[in-house]
């Protein structure tokens, strides 16, 4: 039964993989809409499925944050012991290949590209800059802060954080009961409601004000939530398949329109803010969520044969994950040429551009963990 319910985390992880794939897959194209400098024209059906798709993969970080619940939860080793299995293998390769991103625009200067390549290559980034000063400048702040060239890295602080939070998490867990457990999640599904209070409402509410940012439902917001979702719902929803496609299809409609419309309609405003722009696709909010569940619940009734290929090929996936994390960015440029090189219709261009991502990422870490063995868990986690 074990190898049953690994299987299907293991399933889970390929489906929030690809989704995030998809979802930097939109970059070129998002970031032209938003702000006008990733070099690339946006024809407007090609615009269209930009938002449509990005609205469909905002679940792909609750998926993985999900997945370190229902893995770790409880943690069963003392703090010292989990701190020093887990950090290392998540910390060497973020400082690691945050450097080589950051000194990606220098580098195409050396070989003599003009400084255009720096928007194609990496959509979101805050200046075309190919100087050595500014990726060293970079390099020693990644402690504290990253650049939109490594766009992804944001979630490695996440997950350092959330790893030295889960061997005290995991003491209330333990010994919480199920309705204490569902009683967390009650006031923190609440607390996804905040984006939209602070937008709509209210700018400061529940507390807040300009000293203040920990108001009322502080304490209980944030991915923390995640992780006792993903732990709850792998350690006690046992229902049928009937009724995991019955729940999960209105949670997904509901999340996925939610999430669409309401990007269209900051769209359709005058201006935008950066804030407004991901307002509707802000992680920690009712509709994504809804998604998160959905998609979680119904792939955990997809059961591989923990024996066959397919189980195999899932347990590949799992130990070249992060290290395809790391390296993806490197190949969001590539994905965007072959889609329009191979003048696919609209709807098929981004996710071709994800399977391109995809393939690469995962062949170069795979071939990568085979070449050096253990050692690779310093460069590929």
């Amino acid at each position: 039964m074990e190898r049953r319910r690994f299987s299907q985390l293991d399933l889970i992880r390929l489906v929030a993989m690809s989704m995030m794939f998809m979802c930097h897959a939109t970059d070129p194209y998002m970031a032209n809409l938003t702000y006008g400098n990733a070099g690339v024209s946006v024809p407007a059906d090609l615009a269209e499925w930009a938002a449509r798709l990005g609205a469909f993969v905002r679940p792909c970080i609750p998926l993985f944050v999900m997945l370190t619940g229902a893995l770790l939860l409880p943690v069963r080793t003392g703090a010292g012991v989990f701190y020093r299995k887990r950090i290392p293998r998540v910390l060497f390769p973020f400082l690691i290949w945050s450097a080589l991103y950051y000194l990606m625009p220098w580098l195409t200067g050396l070989a003599g590209m003009d400084k255009s390549v720096v928007y194609r290559l990496f959509a979101w980034a805050e200046t075309d800059d190919q100087t050595l000063g500014r990726a060293l400048s970079l390099i020693v702040r990644i402690p504290y802060h990253f650049s939109f060239l490594a766009c992804h890295v944001w979630y490695i602080y996440v997950l350092i954080g959330l790893y030295l939070y889960l061997p005290v998490f995991s003491a209330w867990v333990e010994k919480a009961t199920r309705r204490q457990k569902e009683w967390f999640l009650g006031i923190w599904g609440v607390s996804l409601l905040l984006p939209y209070v602070t937008e709509f409402v209210e700018r400061y509410a529940f507390g807040t004000c300009e000293w203040n940012s920990f108001g009322l439902f502080y304490y209980f917001a944030g991915f923390n939530g995640y992780l006792l979702l993903g732990h709850y719902l792998h350690t006690y929803v046992r229902w049928s398949v009937t009724r995991r496609v019955a729940v999960s299809l209105p949670l997904w409609a509901v999340g996925y329109i939610v999430s669409l419309s309401g990007y269209q309609y900051i769209m359709s405003l005058e201006t935008q803010t950066p804030e407004q722009v991901e307002l509707f696709w802000t992680y920690c909010t009712p509709n994504v969520a809804m998604m998160a569940v959905a998609w979680f619940v119904t792939l955990y009734a997809v059961v591989p044969k923990a024996e066959g290929w397919v189980a195999r090929w899932l347990s590949n996936l799992t130990r070249c994950g992060f290290g395809m994390y790391m390296i993806h960015y490197f190949f969001i440029y590539l994905g965007f040429c072959v889609s329009n090189a191979l003048e696919l219709p609209s709807c098929l261009r981004i996710p071709c551009s994800a399977l391109v991502i995809l393939a690469c990422a995962w062949s170069l870490t795979a071939l990568a963990k085979r070449l050096t063995g253990d050692k690779s868990v310093w460069l590929l986690g």
